[in-house]
């Protein structure tokens, strides 16, 4: 029985106030759920310090291709680890498309991440114009397929896979969760046709404007193993209702 998984990812949002009040409402409400946050990474610290020893783990939201060196500006997978971090994005839609990361990128994000000991939450979906255009399972494939070229298929063993439909992060719109499953079931059946245990096992998320009042219908669905949250994960209510849909 694979075990769902949720994790937040508060973008560029918070301040140390504000954070607290947040990680200080969810440690006791998420008592014994297994849930993430992936907070910016100058409170790495401050999620260390606030959730050791909760079921609530912490992780970033990107992480340089580079072990290290001479790359200003950059995050090592190593100085992740020293904040105690399990868990770090690779791949989201807006490291993609506002920054440029390619496939090629995403998949030496991941390497990098993985060899170190973290748990990459790997991001993939489509534009609403690849939706439009019926290549949504090819940008999926397109993008599985970098990764598993340069990592292996057993590499998703110890990975988490997000879909997230670009069209529907921040936009209010939410694929249908018969939508959602679909692609859900695309993913895992194009890594059971390489590896059925690692298919069976592999925990895929999904990401675009979950809430609380979609949260179980979502969670329903037999491809979908937890969520990737954005906004409603910096409101605590919404984002322990999520989780403990996921719970259930």
């Amino acid at each position: 029985m694979r075990k769902k998984l949720v994790a937040g990812n508060w973008k560029m949002h918070g301040n140390l106030a504000e954070n607290a009040a947040l990680l200080s409402a969810l440690k006791p409400a998420l008592a014994g759920i297994e849930a993430v946050v992936c907070v910016p990474f100058p409170y790495l610290a401050q999620a260390q310090a606030a959730l050791s020893g909760s079921s609530i783990a912490w992780g970033a939201q990107n992480v340089s291709e580079q072990a290290k060196g001479a790359f200003t500006g950059e995050v090592s997978a190593a100085m992740l680890l020293d904040f105690g971090c399990r868990y770090v994005i690779v791949g989201h839609s807006e490291r993609r498309s506002l920054y440029g990361e390619t496939d090629e990128l995403v998949a030496s994000k991941y390497m990098a991440a993985q060899s170190a000991g973290l748990t990459p939450i790997l991001c993939v979906g489509e534009s609403l114009a690849e939706r439009e255009s019926g290549v949504t399972e090819a940008v999926v494939a397109r993008q599985l397929d970098a990764v598993i070229k340069v990592a292996g298929v057993t590499s998703l063993t110890g990975a988490v896979v997000a879909y997230e439909p670009v069209w529907a992060i921040g936009t209010g719109k939410t694929a249908t969760p018969e939508q959602a499953q679909a692609v859900h079931a695309f993913i895992r059946g194009k890594i059971a046709a390489l590896d059925a245990s690692v298919a069976e096992g592999l925990v895929i998320q999904y990401g675009g404007s979950v809430k609380a009042a979609n949260a179980a219908e979502l969670m329903a669905q037999p491809d979908i193993d937890g969520g990737l949250i954005g906004g409603a994960s910096l409101v605590a209510g919404e984002f322990i209702a999520i989780c403990q849909a996921a719970a259930k």
